[in-house]
């Protein structure tokens, strides 16, 4: 090694440190409650490659697919001292458009070129497109909102006002907006300034190597958690309930190949990209694999670019993981993600079934709505994601109620969303008898319900309302979702994929999925 273990674990906790405190300001600074409650957001610095060096603990499906942005912004912009690069532009580093991306190189005095680099992305509740929180039934990316690409919003450390305004003027709340740019934009200044302080403390070269050594060591760690799987090869199958357009399935597959401490994951099979929004790009895929690969490891091993170097993910252009084109994929970032890391895990259990979980509720369960305020008139728009049921786990049962694989977000409380909207909570609690039965039960799902305080338009995009989570090791599946309109003439079952307009009083209930069981009944 060419730096001593224990000042190493020191740097990885510095690392960690400075993505925490950069998702810490982000968090407090931020307007919206989908930032500032939920804490949507994710924040990681980069070596002058562009290649992770450390992540903050946030939200496993931007972890995994920043380093997409940081490269998009690296290949097409001259940067200098004072820069900040925004981007959402799923096809240029991008997952889905609410997801906006900072990046800002990090200079050291004298230097021409950066050496480091710093991004966060947070998820905001709008971005223009055809329906309020911008997570609609579209066929198109152009129907989902603004599309950015790598582009300077700051240069010289002054704020592009022009490029400002333009985003601003295409969103329904550019109050708000603005608002989480700026947190957004603080985060950024607070990592750099704390880069530069830690290598002004211990120097350039040593803070250099303990990089590359973090990453080599993560490498290490994920070859040897590899190689504690049996060689051989490993398939699984399951299905998207459809696209929101065609009713019909959509199937994802997967082999997983072992080989040594390399592993080869193969999504060929798996369905054409599709008309509705659950498209996925290649970050995406990239996210759910590195997750997955992530989870089963035993070990506090740190979420770098080394993580990624035993493995080869292959995803056929125009696929459902791979989509191209300017095709819709609002919901490939939410939706497609949980699928796929449903179908790696089904197959890891024919390898390894002593550590991994049953199926999840597999859908973050998005809800998006907006309308005007009655007092004002001023527009507003609110996004949500409700929990599920884990999957029951050899030897324990399922956590019940909570954000599960690529969602570690948190729940909006009832107090902040009944202040900021014109909305009111009638119900929220657990979903009983949802959990899959079996020796260890899989988690229960949550029943939330919204009571609409005046006229709107919401936006569902949800999952496993056909097809329920998987059991395993004679386990039982979890109960699929349910979801459900309220109105004076009674109640209207609502697909799993929906935009409708609501009225004064109408009452939205969301009936999310358990966690399939794990073992025989006893």
């Amino acid at each position: 090694m060419r730096i001593d273990p224990v000042e190493l674990e020191i740097f990885k906790n510095i690392f960690i440190s400075i993505c925490e405190e950069m998702g810490a300001t982000l968090k407090r600074v931020a307007y919206s409650p989908n930032i500032k409650e939920r804490r949507d957001y994710s924040c990681a610095i980069f070596d002058a490659k562009g290649e992770t060096v450390a992540q903050g603990d946030h939200m496993p499906v931007h972890l995994g697919s920043m380093p997409m942005s940081v490269l998009a912004a690296i290949n097409e912009i001259e940067f200098s001292p004072g820069d900040m690069v925004i981007l959402n532009d799923p096809f240029h580093g991008g997952t889905h458009l609410p997801d906006i991306t900072l990046v800002k190189p990090v200079f050291l005095r004298g230097d021409e070129k950066p050496s480091y680099f710093v991004a966060n992305r947070a998820h905001h509740s709008d971005v223009g497109g055809r329906s309020p929180g911008s997570m609609p039934l579209s066929t198109e990316v152009f129907q989902e909102g603004i599309i950015i690409p790598p582009v300077k919003l700051e240069e010289g450390g002054r704020i592009n006002r022009d490029l400002l305004r333009t985003i601003l003027r295409n969103v329904r709340t550019p109050k708000e907006r603005e608002g989480d740019l700026a947190a957004q934009i603080a985060a950024g200044r607070i990592g750099e300034r704390r880069l530069v302080e830690i290598t002004e403390k211990y120097g350039r070269d040593k803070v250099m190597r303990a990089m590359e050594e973090l990453k080599d060591y993560a490498e290490r760690i994920t070859r040897q958690a590899i190689a504690e799987i049996p060689d051989g090869e490993y398939s699984f199958v399951d299905f998207m309930d459809d696209d929101g357009v065609e009713k019909k399935p959509v199937r994802i597959a997967v082999k997983i190949t072992i080989s040594g401490d390399e592993a080869v994951i193969d999504f060929s099979g798996t369905s054409p990209q599709v008309a509705g929004s659950i498209n996925a790009v290649y970050s995406i895929t990239l996210s759910a694999v590195f997750y997955v690969f992530r989870a089963i490891i035993n070990y506090d091993v740190p979420s770098n670019a080394g993580g990624f170097r035993p493995l080869t993910v292959i995803a056929p252009e125009g696929s459902l993981v791979n989509a191209k084109g300017d095709v819709a994929v609002a919901g490939g970032n939410v939706e497609t993600s949980q699928r796929i890391v449903d179908v790696l895990l089904g197959a890891l259990s024919h390898a390894i079934p002593e550590r991994v979980p049953a199926a999840s509720a597999g859908t973050m369960n998005n809800i998006s709505l907006g309308g005007r305020y009655p007092k004002t008139g001023e527009p507003f728009a609110y996004y949500e994601t409700i929990g599920g049921g884990m999957g029951a786990r050899p030897g324990a049962d399922g956590v019940s109620g909570v954000h599960t694989h690529m969602t570690n977000s948190l729940n909006t409380p009832i107090e902040a969303l009944e202040h900021s909207f014109p909305l009111r909570i009638r119900s929220y609690r657990l979903r009983e008898r949802s959990g899959g039965g079996g020796r260890y039960r899989g988690g229960e799902g949550i029943i939330r319900e919204y009571e609409f305080l005046t006229a709107g338009e919401l936006s569902i995009l949800s999952e496993r309302r056909k097809f329920a989570p998987y059991g395993l090791s004679g386990g039982l599946p979890g109960k699929v979702g349910k979801n459900t309109l309220i109105t004076k003439k009674g109640e209207i079952s609502l697909p799993s994929k929906v935009n409708i307009k609501v009225a004064p009083g109408d009452i939205l209930r969301i009936e999310t999925p358990g966690g399939g069981g794990y073992g025989f009944p006893e």
